[in-house]
């Protein structure tokens, strides 16, 4: 029986075992397909998106709490199980870090801006034309008001929007969180049952 190459490319039994570099390229091939996943289901600005950090994740209340950067605002997205479910398959890869999509090139930082609307491309999409990241938001919007019926106001705070009450008061993190956890489960579910 020979011996194992100095490199340790191969195990005992001949098998490729994976070096550093295919380790980085598996990892930067699973999170986009799981970031494009996760996009719709949250329908988050992509740069938030990018940027989520696990501190700001609470699986266990279906919670993910973050400062919007547009608006300086903190900003609640209630998280389907479906979401939960997607994040739990990510944990492993990523959660001992800070980012939950890390930089292919560098994992203490985020995945890059480009990442997203470069997966698309991948995927043959022209992302001038068809869909970019940030029209999994208009997408949601629609759908929500003209498909599943939600009232504009309630979807306008769940896009992180500054919408003005009665009072004048602008865009409340807590405002209709009932009404916004109802919505993104029910959004969950129909992203689901047309990927069936």
């Amino acid at each position: 029986m020979s011996q194992d190459p100095p490199n340790g490319i191969h195990d005992r039994a001949g098998r490729r075992r994976p070096t550093h570099e295919s380790n980085k390229r598996l990892q930067r091939l699973h999170y986009c397909p799981d970031c494009l996943k996760l996009a719709p289901l949250v329908f988050v600005r992509p740069g938030e998106l990018r940027r989520a950090k696990w501190a700001d994740i609470d699986l266990e209340a279906k919670e993910w709490r973050y400062m919007v950067t547009k608006t300086k605002t903190e900003h609640l997205v209630p998280l389907s199980t479906q979401a939960v479910e997607l994040l739990e398959t990510i944990h492993p890869i990523s959660g001992h870090g800070e980012w939950v999509f890390r930089g292919g090139h560098d994992p203490r930082k985020p995945m890059s801006e480009a990442a997203i609307n470069a997966a698309l491309k991948r995927m043959g999409y022209d992302t001038q034309k068809d869909i970019t990241g940030h029209g999994f938001r208009a997408m949601a919007r629609t759908i929500l008001h003209e498909r599943l019926n939600f009232d504009p106001y309630v979807i306008e705070h769940q896009l992180a929007h500054k919408v003005p009450d009665a009072l004048g008061a602008a865009y409340n993190r807590t405002k209709f969180i009932d009404q916004r956890k109802e919505m993104m489960q029910r959004w969950g579910d129909y992203l689901t049952n047309i990927a069936i």
